[in-house]
């Protein structure tokens, strides 16, 4: 998606105005007689007026005058723009929405926005949330605020041009969750009533996530004995984050999981043991249907070294060609950003991604992809583009003739084969040749087996 009013090959928008978002403070008048700014075109303004279901109307003095003294502005008293049909948007900002309507609920720090049918929607996980449950590990936030109990209940929609608010109950088994349903029978509704097209877009939550896999790292040991004296707890490694170390998020990936007859979306985060660097194992969460919400986790051999996000830093720090690269253009008046390192599992190996970026030091610069580094076993490279890095570790791999997907393939050809159909597919897609696409994708399906 791309310009102003938005532009896109894929789909649809047909309502791009944002009324209600995650960086709005101020309330709004709409529907009055000086229309409003909707976009630049060349050397004229577009306007438009504002025709949504969202406000207040601000019918007479007597609203006029209420809505004047919460918000201290006398030209809501004054103004000649103000019509009878003339609204007040308040709380658009959506965690402020949201919040204020259900304060009981904890809301996860990342809002999430969506098309759905030509209109834009927000989607944020809501969490029920106690410290009294018994027998259970506390978790503390930043605040000092403690819980030891968590479930992600709610999945809330807020319709970013009308501000509508749907609270979907996603978890029926959470009896807190339904104990608030007893209590406001009218704000919650059953999450098959989501629209479907709304459906496709539900993810696992990230917060929720990271608490499961800080807990995980300690309750994975079993033997009460190398409980007792944490022999075996992990820990969530580190990775170099532009020019610092920060430890690792986790991230969203779009891939074939071990034993899995096909590719999914799942969230994962890689684990090292506590004092050490290696990899010892990664933790995923499905976001599909019908197995969402699923937690698996695979361990990597402790006789065999599989390395760790810091030791693949180094291992790139250590290559002289990509070192004098970097160093180069952060001192030709440029800022150089490494992305986050992906962990990527294929079949028994691991194949680690790192983008590496440019942005100019003069103000309002925008980040450019310059480079992708490619990790794989004992090689390292760094090229222009993904393909060019696989190409370069894996070697050329030439098809034989026919749309048929080569058979025999070792793992490595497997992956150049697939990253050469995926960007063929994304060609045919472009050009408008769905059939061309669907033949691509079917040969990947076919690979990946």
């Amino acid at each position: 998606m791309k310009d102003i009013p938005p532009e896109s090959q894929y789909f649809d928008i047909n309502r791009p105005e944002l009324y209600y978002g995650g960086r709005i403070s101020e309330y709004a008048i709409v529907d009055t007689t000086t229309e409003e700014l909707d976009y630049p075109s060349g050397e004229q303004n577009i306007y438009t007026t504002y025709t949504g279901s969202g406000g207040v109307e601000l019918s007479d003095f007597f609203r006029r005058l209420v809505y004047a003294a919460k918000y201290g502005s006398i030209e809501l008293l004054v103004s000649g723009s103000l019509k009878p049909e003339s609204k007040i948007l308040m709380h658009r900002n959506i965690k402020s929405r949201i919040d204020t309507i259900a304060p009981f609920l904890w809301y996860d720090y990342d809002p999430y926005i969506v098309v759905s049918e030509g209109k834009l929607y927000w989607i944020i996980d809501a969490y029920t949330i106690t410290n009294a449950y018994p027998y259970s590990e506390p978790i503390y936030t930043t605040s000092g605020w403690g819980f030891n109990y968590i479930r992600n209940s709610v999945k809330v929609v807020v319709d970013a041009y009308n501000g509508d608010v749907t609270y979907y109950v996603i978890d029926q088994e959470d009896p807190v969750i339904n104990t608030y349903m007893k209590i406001f029978p009218d704000l919650f509704v059953d999450f098959s009533q989501m629209p479907a097209d709304l459906q496709k877009h539900i993810r696992y939550p990230e917060d929720l996530f990271r608490i499961q896999a800080e807990l995980y790292s300690i309750y994975h040991m079993k033997d009460p004995r190398v409980f007792y004296n944490k022999e075996d707890a992990w820990v969530i490694p580190d990775e170099i984050y532009r020019e610092g170390k920060q430890e690792m998020i986790p991230y969203y990936i779009i891939m074939k999981l071990p034993e899995e007859e096909k590719e999914e979306f799942i969230l994962m985060i890689p684990f090292i043991p506590r004092g050490k660097e290696n990899l010892i194992g990664w933790m995923a969460a499905k976001c599909d249907s019908p197995g969402y919400g699923d937690l698996i986790v695979f361990q990597f051999s402790k006789q065999v070294l599989t390395y760790g996000p810091m030791q693949i830093e180094a291992r790139i720090d250590q290559d002289t060609e990509i070192s004098q690269r970097i160093t180069l253009w952060s001192q030709a008046g440029s800022n150089v950003i490494r992305g986050n390192t992906l962990i990527i599992p294929i079949e028994n190996s691991i194949l680690y991604i790192e983008p590496l970026y440019l942005e100019a030091t003069e103000k309002g610069t925008l980040p450019e992809l310059k480079r992708v580094i490619v990790v794989y076993e004992n090689k390292v490279t760094m090229q222009e583009t993904l393909d060019q890095a696989l190409e370069e570790i894996f070697g050329t791999i030439t098809p034989p003739p026919g749309p048929s997907p080569p058979t025999g393939l070792t793992d490595r050809e497997k992956l150049q084969k697939i990253a050469e159909l995926f960007n063929k597919a994304q060609d045919a897609l472009k050009a408008g040749d769905l059939a061309g696409y669907q033949s691509y994708i079917d040969q990947i399906g076919e690979l990946a087996k």
